[in-house]
C-alpha cells in the first residue's frame, strides 16, 4: 500500500478526537520511528510502500491513539532538549514548559560562570529528563535526583544510561525528608501542582494515562511540597545557591509570598511560551 493513501486514511480515522494538524504530527512520528522517514523524505519518494505486516503494525498504533493513549506511552520514548528519553505510564510525559524551565536554568550558569563545579538536586526527577539533561549541558557538574517511585527511578538510570550521564540517583519520600545530608549549589523540581478542582482542564489522554501521583495535590494545601522543599533549600542550599520550581499557573502570586516569608531573595516569577505562570526562581 502507497504510505500517502494510508496517510489520508489515517488521519480520517482520528479526525473526530484529534485536530488534522495533531493527527499528522503523530503520522509524521510513527514514520520515523517505524520506518526512520522523515517528512522531507516522504516528499521526496512518495512511492514509498508499505507491506500488509506494517499496515497491521500502524493499525495496532491507530487503535491506541483512539482510545486516547499519549503517542509517547504508545512509541515508548520522547524527546526533551535535544535528548532521547524513554518514557511510560509510570513517569509524566517530559513537556515543552519543562525545557523551558531547564533552559532558564542553563542559561543563568553562562551568564553568572561559577569558578567550581556545581553539585545539583532534581526532586521528583521521573524519567529523569531534567537531572540528565542537566548533567549532559552541564559534564562537569555533580548531579543527584530524588524521587518516591521505584519504578520510576529506575527508567530514569536507563534514560541517565541512554544519554551517558553520572547521576546519582535516591529514593527518598520528600515531605518525610528531615534533611538532604549535603549542600546543594542548585536544587530544581517540577513536584505535583495540580488542584483536584483543576481536573476539569486536564485532557482526557492525561487523566486517564499520566501517573496521577505525579500530577495532584490536595485543593486545601496546594504548595504542600514548594513549602517542604523550601524548608529544605533553606538548610542545603549553599551561600547564594538558587531555588528552581515549575508551578500552578494559578499560584503564581501564592508562590512569590510563600518564598518572600522564608526570606529568599531576588525570587522571579517567569512565564511561559503560552502566557502562563509557569516557573520562578530564588536564592539564598
Amino acid at each position: 500500500m502507497l504510505i500517502k493513501y494510508y496517510k489520508s486514511e489515517f488521519i480520517q480515522e482520528l479526525s473526530s478526537i484529534y485536530d488534522g494538524a495533531e493527527a499528522e504530527s503523530f503520522f509524521y512520528l510513527i514514520l520515523e520511528e517505524k520506518h526512520q522517514l522523515k517528512r522531507i523524505d516522504l516528499a521526496l519518494n512518495t512511492d514509498f510502500k508499505i507491506s500488509e505486516t506494517e499496515v497491521q503494525k500502524w493499525n495496532f498504533i491507530l487503535e491506541k491513539l483512539k482510545q486516547e493513549i499519549p503517542i509517547q506511552y504508545i512509541l515508548g520514548k520522547t524527546n526533551f532538549y535535544g535528548l532521547d528519553f524513554e518514557v511510560n505510564e509510570n513517569v509524566l510525559i517530559p513537556r515543552p514548559e519543562t525545557e523551558e524551565l531547564v533552559n532558564w536554568i542553563l542559561s543563568n550558569q553562562q551568564i553568572d560562570k561559577p569558578t567550581n563545579p556545581l553539585r545539583i538536586l532534581d526532586i521528583g526527577t521521573g524519567s529523569g529528563c531534567i537531572a540528565i539533561t542537566l548533567a549532559k549541558n552541564l559534564p562537569k557538574a555533580e548531579v543527584f535526583a530524588i524521587d518516591v517511585s521505584e519504578t520510576a527511578l529506575a527508567l530514569a538510570q536507563k534514560n541517565a544510561l541512554t544519554n551517558n550521564v553520572e547521576i546519582t540517583f535516591l529514593r527518598k519520600d520528600i515531605l518525610e525528608t528531615i534533611d538532604l545530608e549535603r549542600q546543594f549549589d542548585i536544587i530544581v523540581s517540577n513536584p505535583p501542582y495540580v488542584r483536584n478542582l483543576e481536573k476539569a482542564e486536564i485532557k482526557k489522554n492525561v487523566l486517564d494515562n499520566e501517573p496521577h501521583l505525579a500530577l495532584f495535590v490536595e485543593d486545601n494545601d496546594a504548595l504542600v511540597f514548594y513549602r517542604k522543599i523550601a524548608e529544605l533549600a533553606l538548610k542545603n542550599l549553599s551561600e547564594k545557591g538558587q531555588l528552581y520550581f515549575e508551578i500552578n499557573q494559578y499560584l503564581g502570586e501564592e508562590m512569590l509570598d510563600l518564598l518572600a516569608k522564608m526570606n529568599f531573595k531576588n525570587t522571579e516569577l517567569r512565564k511561559d511560551i503560552y502566557g502562563n505562570h509557569r516557573m520562578i526562581q530564588s536564592t539564598m
